[in-house]
């Protein structure tokens, strides 16, 4: 939710922080930190030339989606999420920007870590946003919430040229309500004393958990605020809702929201996919990059010292039915020679033939270190393993393409971008 959501008036000016006038922020030592169009500010960033013009991340060719979008393309209806192929429809004069997820990563690392030098109860929802609870920092830094926002926003535009919106609150609902209300470069702060009149005169949507189809089962009804939801009787809420859903909505509707800040939420799996340009029957390339994407997962467990148990695939074809197959292996993997061969195993034996437009690999049943590794002398992972962590320190040294598959030294096919191994973790939060 935005500054510029379907909002009533004057409740977005009220709440935000103005220059050095610090609203009462007492007991809220929860914010909610969310960076502004990220991925787009970071290009911005550094193609100076690209500011003032509406720039869209997501590549250069017609498929796939819009992975961010600056403010300035969003004025047109762009939107994440959104196919290319409408996004250049909506704003043909746009810059279309191919992704650079490394990139990203990298900032986001530098990003997270201002936020832990602030306080170690950072709990990040993705590459560009993060809970923290400063409850423990505010003596030490002799600051009040709103000031280490101010501390945070200023750090961040500081030491990585982009900028971020914070709420500030008692619970990380409000936090990250105020967070998207505020956007971009902004901090607004819901006051403890001040939730309800914060709250209550927001839409139904604004309430975590409800999506079109419960929108619109509320509206049936005649509730169409967060205060007509925390008016109606909790038994007639569960007729409408069901009882999970009614309680759930019915106590972030009265303010209520116990939900700790969770530094560390293991990871469920890393994967990656892509969107070819065109489609393709061809099941040898369709392996190559099997393998590719392979590749690419396993580097990323590597790195964050994982492993996985289950590879799966999933497959998309030309009329948009899509698939996944899985196998779940003896012992957990690393390596890209074990996971490419169960993938193209899947591929060759479960998958139909058919013009394929995307694909991807995904490890899941992650475990942290060597646990569940075959301890036998003549275990046939040993030797790829080696040879996938010496090949990963020479890239690290020397850029991505200093070691690869000879296999995946023909020309790739033509695609729409390359998405990032993402982790997949518990539900990190509400969604505003």
């Amino acid at each position: 939710m935005g500054r510029s959501a379907n909002l009533p008036r004057g409740l977005v000016d009220r709440f935000l922080v103005r220059g050095d006038t610090w609203p009462d922020d007492t007991g809220c030592s929860m914010l909610h930190v969310d960076m502004d169009a990220f991925y787009a500010s970071v290009e911005i960033r550094d193609q100076p030339e690209l500011a003032g013009k509406p720039v869209v991340v997501g590549g250069t060719a017609n498929r796939g989606v819009v992975a961010a979008a600056n403010y300035v393309a969003r004025e047109f209806g762009v939107r994440s999420a959104m196919p290319i192929a409408h996004a250049r429809r909506l704003a043909p004069h746009a810059v279309f920007v191919a992704p650079n997820f490394a990139r990203y990563q990298e900032v986001s690392r530098g990003v997270m870590t201002i936020f832990r030098d602030i306080t170690p109860l950072v709990e990040p929802l993705s590459l560009d946003e993060a809970f923290l609870d400063v409850s423990g920092a505010l003596k030490r830094m002799r600051s009040s919430p709103a000031q280490i926002a101010a501390v945070i926003r200023a750090q961040v535009e500081e030491a990585h040229g982009i900028t971020c919106s914070v709420g500030v609150a008692p619970t990380k609902f409000l936090a990250k309500l105020a967070s998207g209300m505020c956007k971009p470069d902004g901090a607004m702060v819901v006051p403890r004393t001040e939730v309800l009149s914060f709250l209550h005169p927001l839409p139904v949507s604004a309430l975590w958990g409800v999506g079109q189809r419960t929108a619109e089962q509320l509206d049936r009804v005649g509730l169409e605020t967060v205060a007509d939801v925390a008016a109606t009787p909790l038994p007639r809420l569960r007729k409408v809702l069901g009882v999970a859903l009614a309680e759930h909505l019915h106590a972030l509707a009265q303010g209520h929201d116990d939900r700790p800040v969770v530094p560390s939420t293991r990871e469920k799996s890393i994967g990656a996919e892509e969107t070819f340009e065109v489609d393709h029957f061809d099941r040898e390339l369709l392996r190559r990059e099997l393998l590719r994407l392979a590749e690419r997962s396993t580097a990323t467990l590597r790195s964050r010292g994982l492993r996985g148990r289950t590879v799966s695939i999933k497959v998309r074809f030309a009329d948009f039915t899509t698939i996944t197959r899985s196998k779940t292996l003896r012992v957990a993997t690393d390596v890209t020679h074990e996971v490419y061969r169960t993938a193209s195993t899947l591929l060759d034996e479960q998958v139909p033939a058919g013009a394929v437009r995307l694909i991807g690999v995904r490890i899941e049943q992650l475990v942290e270190g060597d646990g569940g590794e075959q301890l036998m002398f003549d275990a046939p992972e040993r030797g790829w393993r080696e040879a996938e962590q010496a090949a990963d320190q020479a890239r690290s040294k020397f850029g991505r393409a200093a070691i690869r598959p000879a296999s995946l030294l023909a020309q790739a096919p033509a695609r729409s971008g390359l998405n990032e191994p993402k982790p997949d973790r518990s539900d990190p939060g509400p969604v505003a």
